[in-house]
């Protein structure tokens, strides 16, 4: 699969306004709405202030309100319309459960996704055209593509994509943030964990001071679990664990509690003797999976794209080898997904229920 993850250059200040208004018209917004978002707008003016006194009137034609709470709206409507001008008569994306996808976006972050590169640059080439009637201007320097593969791009043939937008090739990245989630080209989420254990890490070291006072423990214990580890479970519900991700988290977490308590790997204590000490069980593990177990009870019982993308399958034939470890491998164990669905739509029976791989118990 090929990803470009697209940056428009100040994108809420590019909004023209009485393209915003017919937009709004065409998808049938009450006429006295749209009064009164024209009155907000339309015969706008600024000035800039200077030692010397203030800069004649200039007339403003574009750009939302900063602060203003319909802003995000207006735009997400802007863009939208724009995306599918641009997309009405193309087919090309990925095919997931016979679904065409062309591409995932919120707000001003948006990424285009196709099966090969070739269509691709089709995606972006209409793309570009079609923001530029809209006064979008695609920031090619922010702008990154990527192939995700099984092995990542290196084993997969090491081809340079050459993703280019008026002239310039976009450049290619192995790992790419997007929407705080790190994304990496081989599919997996070790350099995700692996980053936000870093930055959990350094977010305890800033406080060390505070954290390894003579202060009361319960109270140290707190500001761990709500400042550290909200940082290093953020996104936890999409993640795919395998042992190795398993084991690191479990060593920072017992990394948190040596370090509160000022006991060194060199003393040669036991964990279970450190978790005497702090009076805590493992209990990080078992976080992740309860906030995944909620986030899916949700999924599954709505309609959205991650549902269709998790029921659906890509077109194409599977690679080679064992089958990678998804998403719902740890939360359905060795029931099937139409026994989880029927679980999760009863929600007393989905509260109630231990999924078999969380550390607590083995069974339901």
């Amino acid at each position: 699969m090929f990803i470009c993850f697209v940056d428009f250059e100040k994108a809420f200040d590019r909004v023209r306004w009485t393209k915003l208004l017919e937009i709004l018209e065409q998808t049938g917004v009450d006429c006295r709405d749209r009064r009164l978002i024209r009155n907000l707008y339309m015969k706008q003016t600024a000035l800039v202030r200077t030692k010397s006194g203030e800069s004649q009137p200039a007339v403003l034609g574009r750009g939302v309100r900063q602060g203003c709470l319909l802003s995000p709206l207006l735009f997400s409507i802007y863009a939208e319309m724009m995306l599918v001008e641009a997309m009405e008569d193309l087919e090309k994306g990925v095919r997931v459960g016979g679904k065409l996808v062309k591409d995932v976006k919120f707000a001003d972050h948006q990424a285009m996704v196709a099966q090969s590169e070739n269509d691709l640059q089709k995606l972006m080439d209409v793309l570009s055209k079609t923001g530029k009637l809209y006064d979008m201007k695609i920031n090619v320097m922010k702008t990154k593509v990527m192939r995700v593969c099984r092995n990542g791009s290196d084993q997969e043939g090491g081809n340079v994509l050459k993703i280019m937008i008026d002239g310039e090739v976009i450049e290619q990245v192995k790992h790419f943030r997007y929407l705080g989630s790190l994304i990496s080209e081989d599919g997996t989420c070790e350099a995700e964990i692996q980053g936000r254990i870093a930055m959990a890490k350094d977010a305890f070291n800033r406080r060390r001071e505070l954290l390894t006072k003579h202060m009361n423990r319960d109270l140290k214990k707190r500001i761990i679990k709500s400042v550290v580890w909200s940082l290093a479970l953020y996104g936890s519900e999409t993640w795919t664990l395998r042992k190795k991700e398993r084991e690191k988290l479990e060593a920072f977490e017992m990394w948190t509690w040596h370090n509160m308590e000022k006991i060194s790997w060199q003393d040669h204590k036991t964990n279970e003797y450190v978790l005497e000490v702090v009076g805590e069980k493992r209990k990080l593990l078992d976080m992740i999976m309860e906030r995944k177990r909620k986030w899916l009870g949700h999924i599954l019982r709505g309609d959205s794209l991650v549902k269709d993308v998790l029921e659906g399958r890509l077109e194409g034939r599977r690679g080679r080898g064992r089958p990678r470890i998804m998403l719902l491998d740890d939360i359905k164990g060795e029931d099937s997904y139409a026994l989880l669905k029927r679980r999760a739509m009863d929600r007393e029976s989905w509260r109630s229920f231990i999924p078999r791989t969380c550390p607590r118990t083995e069974h339901r």
